[in-house]
């Protein structure tokens, strides 16, 4: 096809103004690009709503767990016990340091207990850390909320805003923890209970952390679960967390023969996977939109053709080529295409931009409870904006847009102008 010249493009454009008293189709292109900018506004709505969670997901992963956790194989100590605790835990810790790309090294112990203020219990998980690698983790250190001073955390305990809510704590009161593992006597084993003051309480963003995890320093909780002098893991960080399974060899080597490792793909790949799926169903279901308000083109540029079919035969009479009038109605076409995504990328990156407010309004309106985070994990649905995703919605409804403008325009060139005025 020979390049568009100007005269196509005038009379291209005088067909898309022209009133319905002139033969035009004005309503039906209105349609067409009101139904086009939608889609193409709800495709880029869905992409960003679909980027800003998974981001918002990994983002509250990363920031409050481990991006890798190594610790031992079960095994006999000198006892005679089968434990799987790290005994040299400090040299462990500085020889993994040493791998390129870790950025921090703690060591942990862990342990399952039950919490008691007043009345009120609930189960929670303990994390024995030390004060300065506490202060390093990002939502723990930096968290949504936060009440208390984290430098505090060396006399008492830090707890999750959904631990302090179940219990009804506040900062400065105390916390019992009782566990089942306590001392053997010869009447049985007695639980160990101990009583803690809650120095901080924070909100990492994620709903399960804090709603059971409760922070102790490091030297009491080996003391309180009888792990003097071991450590029951390490938490390790990296730089490239998306890169991690490229350290995992490197981190074995340095732990030795018997230590394994367990990244944060590990534990959160699946629902990643199904992220990724639905990610890929939903791209295609928006794109099946586009397509269908494209159909509408179809429909006006139909009607335009049978209406200015008097117009067609005089042209052609004129001299112009049947490629002349098909490059006008498929501009024509291609307008409305043109136009309606460009109003659909602006209405949809201003719903993407101030999505947080407009969630906020629907949420008020319909009385609250329209994001429930113990269902979704995460307290807040943001929306984020990618280039790549506007180009991939702009790319989809403009090549959607010309090629169904193509078939009504070879309709329109191959009209025979003697039909076209024969009854003129």
């Amino acid at each position: 096809m020979a390049g568009f010249s100007r005269y196509e493009f005038l009379i291209a454009w005088r067909y898309l103004r022209a009133r319905r008293a002139e033969g035009g189709v004005s309503v039906m292109t209105w349609i067409s690009l009101i139904g086009i900018a939608l889609a193409v506004a709800a495709l880029i709505i869905t992409l960003a709503v679909r980027s800003g969670f998974r981001a918002e997901f990994v983002d509250t992963i990363l920031g409050a767990n481990a991006h890798v956790t190594l610790y031992s194989q079960p095994f006999v100590n000198e006892a005679g016990q089968t434990v799987r605790t790290l005994p040299d835990y400090d040299a462990l810790a500085s020889r993994v340091a040493e791998v390129e790309g870790v950025t921090r090294v703690a060591p942990l112990v862990r342990g399952q207990v039950m919490a008691n203020a007043g009345q009120r219990n609930t189960g929670v998980a303990v994390y024995g850390i030390a004060a300065e690698n506490l202060a390093t983790i990002p939502r723990i250190a930096e968290p949504v909320r936060s009440s208390g001073s984290i430098a505090d955390f060396e006399r008492g305990v830090a707890v999750g805003e959904g631990v302090a809510r179940e219990l009804g704590l506040a900062v400065g009161d105390a916390i019992r923890l009782i566990s089942p593992n306590g001392v053997r006597t010869a009447f049985g084993t007695s639980p160990r209970v101990s009583a803690y003051e809650v120095v901080y309480i924070f909100s990492s963003g994620r709903f399960d952390i804090d709603r059971t995890r409760i922070y102790m320093p490091l030297a009491e909780a080996q003391v309180y679960f009888d792990r003097e002098g071991v450590a029951d893991e390490l938490e390790i960080m990296v730089a490239e967390p998306e890169e991690i399974d490229r350290l995992g060899p490197a981190l074995l080597e340095a732990g030795g023969p018997r230590t394994l490792i367990w990244t944060w793909r590990d534990s959160s790949g699946a629902f990643l996977r199904a992220l990724e799926v639905e990610d890929t169903v939903m791209f295609v279901l928006m794109s099946v939109l586009v397509l269908i308000a494209s159909m509408n083109i179809i429909s006006g540029l139909v009607m335009l053709v049978k209406n200015k079919g008097r117009d067609i035969g005089i042209l052609r009479t004129m001299g112009l080529t049947e490629g002349s009038v098909l490059r006008v109605f498929f501009l024509c076409g291609a307008f409305t295409g043109v136009i309606g995504t460009i109003a659909g990328v602006i209405l949809g990156c201003l719903f993407a931009i101030y999505f947080d407010q407009i969630l906020a309004f629907v949420n008020g309106a319909a009385g609250g409870g329209v994001w429930d985070a113990s269902v979704r994990g995460i307290y807040r649905l943001p929306a984020k904006l990618e280039v790549g995703d506007v180009v991939s919605a702009v790319a989809l409804s403009l090549f959607l847009s010309f090629v169904v403008t193509i078939f009504p325009a070879r309709r329109a060139a191959r009209l025979n102008p003697v039909e076209a005025l024969r009854y003129e």
